[in-house]
């Protein structure tokens, strides 16, 4: 019994501690970044302040703590820090982008159009209310047949749950992994759709969940941002989906109102996400962050932290 005790705290002290640390893992960084320790700082003390530096029991996944990330773009070679970058965590819908992006890349290469055709078909069809109710366009029903592109907006900029299970179909799950596995990207590969596994194709109806960190959404992000996410029809195209993104909560509602707001947004149980490029002509940089958390519990310490990180960054290029 004393050896389990024993076994226990020293287990606890090495949750807490890798959640009170500045970034240190450092070894899965690409080169093309300057890992900046001081940034790393900074991003821990806005995380402290706002009560974030903690570890979560999020039911069957375990104990998670918050995946967070920021690439300054306004350095050369481009600064990275964060808090816990490299842990993965259920991303919710960020990973559509994922899916997005590939479904681009298969385009691109003439395998079909943005305007072809695509029948929806159950068990897709899975969103009975929609992700934002603001937004005027029904809800997909079995049998409707709209375009790649609209499945693409709905999304994206609605969150919608049944297109992205028809783009997955779309896509396939091998090419979209193909890609991730291309730029480097191991572990946030997609394994599920969005809906039941009792639903899901035979072999991925017992695959573990997706995941990502916020490292690899960041990276992603990078690569639209220098038009390098597979070419720049590619990344321009991605730009132009995150970039009417309806939902203007999370990280969205701490900035300033002249700042343009590239990203995709998760919610769902106990994770609530979000990740982009921030751009106010001047101040550009790339946050990530990825929380353990129900969007009731998180919202005001996103939108705090969204804030705090724009004056950081503000800052950081006055005082270059």
């Amino acid at each position: 019994m004393k050896l389990l005790f024993t076994f226990s705290i020293i287990l606890f002290v090495l949750i807490f501690s890798q959640i009170n640390s500045a970034q240190d893992n450092s070894t899965n960084v690409p080169g093309y970044y300057s890992i900046d320790e001081s940034l790393s700082d900074s991003l821990l003390s806005i995380i402290k302040s706002v009560g974030l530096d903690s570890s979560y029991n999020v039911g069957e996944d375990g104990i998670k703590g918050i995946s967070f990330a920021v690439i300054d773009l306004n350095s050369n070679p481009a600064k990275i820090g964060g808090v816990n970058y490299n842990e993965f965590i259920y991303p919710a819908s960020v990973y559509k982008m994922y899916v997005a992006a590939s479904i681009l890349k298969q385009i691109s290469e003439g395998k079909f159009s943005l305007y072809d055709n695509f029948i929806v078909k159950s068990p897709n069809v899975v969103d009975m209310s929609k992700q934002l109710e603001n937004d005027p366009r029904p809800l997909l029903k079995d049998g409707d047949t709209v375009t790649i592109n609209y499945l693409l907006d709905l999304m994206i900029t609605r969150s919608d749950n049944s297109a992205a299970n028809c783009l997955i179909d779309k896509a396939t799950r091998p090419e979209i992994n193909k890609m991730i596995d291309g730029f480097g990207w191991k572990g946030s590969e997609v394994t599920r759709k969005f809906l039941s596994r009792k639903y899901e194709d035979p072999g991925y109806d017992t695959v573990r969940g997706t995941e990502t960190c916020a490292l690899h959404a960041a990276d992603f992000m990078y690569k639209i941002y220098k038009n390098e996410l597979v070419n720049p029809w590619v990344s321009m195209e991605m730009k132009s989906l995150l970039g009417r993104q309806l939902d203007v909560s999370k990280l969205s509602a701490g900035l300033p109102h002249n700042v343009m707001y590239y990203h995709k947004t998760g919610w769902w149980s106990f994770y609530t996400n979000d990740v982009g490029i921030v751009d106010d002509g001047t101040v550009k940089y790339v946050i990530s962050l990825f929380t353990p958390l129900t969007e009731s519990a998180v919202s005001a310490q996103m939108k705090i932290i969204s804030a705090r990180v724009y004056e950081l960054m503000k800052n950081r290029l006055k005082s270059e």
